[in-house]
């Protein structure tokens, strides 16, 4: 398991990445190797916000570029008011034995305003790979 962890802070709101690789669920002869990341987004800041959309790049060691954008998060619009946390748990396959993510997300205050925060760029790493992107 990986134990690399990735933070940024947007506007009071912290986003952790924990990313892991499941051996169980790839399958290196058929091109298939799968990752699963542990979000922890937390509210630092003064003000209620909601998660409202996600927006995911998602780019393989060839340099193909997946865009994923969609409400929320595992099915959730998430409120966090002031010191509250959020944490969730998806997954992503890729083609390739390594694999780099990064995204956003829209967020909003109780007065409508909308703002984005920046997910931390992370690295998918397998063991089928030597080398790291980052």
């Amino acid at each position: 398991m990986n134990t690399s962890s990735y933070e940024q802070t947007t506007n009071g709101i912290s986003v952790s990445v924990d990313p892991y690789y499941l051996d169980d669920e790839s399958s290196p002869d058929d091109q298939r190797f799968v990752w699963a990341y542990r979000i922890q987004i937390e509210n630092n800041g003064e003000n209620t916000v909601q998660l409202i959309n996600r927006h995911w790049q998602i780019t393989d060691k060839i340099g193909q570029i997946q865009e994923v954008r969609g409400e929320g998060v595992v099915g959730e619009q998430p409120i966090l008011r002031p010191g509250d946390c959020f944490e969730y748990t998806s997954g992503a396959p890729l083609a390739t034995p390594s694999g780099l993510m990064v995204g956003t997300y829209e967020m909003k205050y109780d007065s409508g305003e909308s703002f984005t925060v920046d997910i931390p760029a992370f690295s998918l790493d397998s063991p089928y790979d030597l080398s790291v992107l980052n």
